[in-house]
């Protein structure tokens, strides 16, 4: 449907903007995403108004009551923005002012599209902090629920990938999870400080009409209004900060991605990817490929590149506004994009992986992974650590000269080694015995284990109880 095109900045110019302006100047089609934002701002604007005379009782009513119509109407797709709507605050002021004449064009009294914009932003950043958290949840939950099948599975640890000591394959796990919950905490941590309403700020001096941002700011959930008027248009480190937390999460799902890829390989088979989430190859029939922790894993690097994109665009902008600032919702709603896709993918893939036990089992001990288990053995006879290293790099030696493993080695070899070497070593030269050492806080030991896991059980509950006690504007989805 064609419609005069209508500006919100053109009172001053004698001639509209040439073609290439225009084009360059409209916002990206996926920057109207935030039109239910825009529109709640809206409605709180409204009351601000009446708050200030602008509008009477019965205005206000009639313009809350066309802004959710608005927003009904834009959720079941019966609106569109067109063309020449150069974004989404002039196609809600459009679409204001035909329904309800001149009523429509009082809202823009006492606010500026930087205001606005700002505001969008923040909600939709809020909002969809916590989507991420609950589809890393979900993932928090698979992972726990894996760990706690493997409580008692051991499997070789590693360092610098080669096998190093052995551990309970639970404990891996949960190192995942607990690196995750870190990204969760992140996210938690960032919303104090982006809990704070940019409106009232206008253009950047504050507004003579909407004198009341703290009543507006407690309206769309927020903890107060910006301090300061041009600090609240001009600033995005908030946006740079949740794109950071985005990346690390990236990072650390592309640490598990790699160990996914490495456990469903051949030369490891420690795990089997259920059908449902591995893909096939189009030339070789027998291949079963990690495709979603490929895919991951190579999102990270975009999760990445988005925190540097979005410094780059802030670096040395002077106050107040830039137009330079359009990009963040471009960097933004990318990174949300991208982990709301490979979150529940993930999760389901961990969910449903088979871990084979008796592999790691087999495994666990290659590489003398007991090695350890000797020198700490020796250190608590009274030998000095750098000795006891010595000796047991040696026994070593001996092992893969005549091919046997440490436990195997009579009493004339240990002694021939180091005469404190005696026949009592081997019994700590089992994975049980190495495994129940490591029972101080944090260890591998099974108890400690199955502890840390019911103090992240608790910790996750809490997260999630975060998730569903926000007051903000809520999306069932990213429009």
């Amino acid at each position: 449907m064609s419609h005069p095109v209508e500006r919100l900045w053109g009172a001053r110019f004698k001639s509209g903007p040439a073609a290439a302006l225009s084009a360059l100047s409209r916002s990206p089609d996926a920057y109207f995403a935030l039109a239910a934002y825009d529109l709640e701002g809206c409605r709180a604007h409204a009351y601000e108004l009446q708050r200030a005379g602008l509008l009477d009782e019965k205005e206000t009513t009639l313009m809350v009551a066309a802004i959710a119509q608005l927003a009904d109407d834009y959720r079941q797709g019966r609106i569109q923005p067109g063309v020449d709507d150069e974004d989404v605050h002039t196609f809600i002021e459009r679409l204001l002012t035909e329904r309800l004449g001149e009523l429509g064009g009082k809202l823009r009294a006492g606010r500026s599209r930087n205001d606005q914009t700002a505001n969008d932003l923040r909600l939709y950043l809020r909002d969809n902090a916590r989507k991420i958290v609950g589809a890393l949840l979900d993932l928090q939950t698979a992972l726990v629920k894996q760990a706690e099948r493997h409580i008692d599975s051991i499997a070789p640890g590693f360092t610098h990938l080669q096998q190093a000591q052995p551990i309970v394959f639970g404990h891996q796990l949960m190192a995942h999870a607990q690196s995750f919950a870190r990204d969760v905490e992140r996210f938690q941590d960032w919303d104090k400080r982006c809990a704070l309403s940019p409106l009232g700020a206008a253009a950047m001096a504050g507004s003579a009409i909407a004198m009341h941002p703290e009543l507006s700011a407690r309206d769309l959930g927020y903890d107060g209004p910006c301090e300061n008027s041009i600090d609240a248009v001009a600033s995005r480190d908030h946006v740079a900060e949740f794109l950071f937390a985005g990346g690390m999460l990236g990072v650390n799902l592309s640490r598990l991605c790699e160990e996914v890829c490495l456990w469903a390989s051949r030369q490891f088979r420690w795990v089997a990817l259920d059908d449902a989430y591995a893909t096939g190859s189009s030339i070789m029939p027998q291949k079963k490929n990690p495709d979603i922790a490929e895919l991951t894993r190579g999102k990270s690097g975009r999760l990445i590149g988005n925190v540097t994109a979005m410094l780059a665009t802030m670096k040395s902008l002077p106050l107040s506004y830039n137009r330079d600032l359009i990009e963040d919702k471009r960097n933004a709603m990318d990174s949300v994009e991208q982990l709301l896709l490979v979150l529940p993918a993930m999760a389901g893939m961990i969910e449903t992986m088979a871990v084979d036990r008796q592999r790691l089992l087999l495994q666990a001990p290659e590489g003398f992974t007991l090695a350890t288990e000797v020198a700490d053995w020796l250190s608590r006879r009274g030998v000095p650590f750098k000795e006891a290293h010595e000796i047991t790099g040696k026994l070593v030696q001996l092992c893969e000269r005549h091919q046997l493993e440490l436990d195997q080695l009579s009493d004339a070899q240990l002694a021939d080694v180091d005469v404190r070497l005696t026949g009592e070593v081997r019994r700590c030269l089992t994975l049980e015995a190495a495994i129940n050492a490591r029972c101080a806080w944090g260890g591998t030991a099974p108890a400690r284990v199955a502890e840390q896991i019911a103090r992240l059980r608790i910790k996750l509950a809490a997260q999630a109880a975060w998730v569903t006690s926000y007051t903000g504007l809520t999306l069932t989805s990213v429009e």
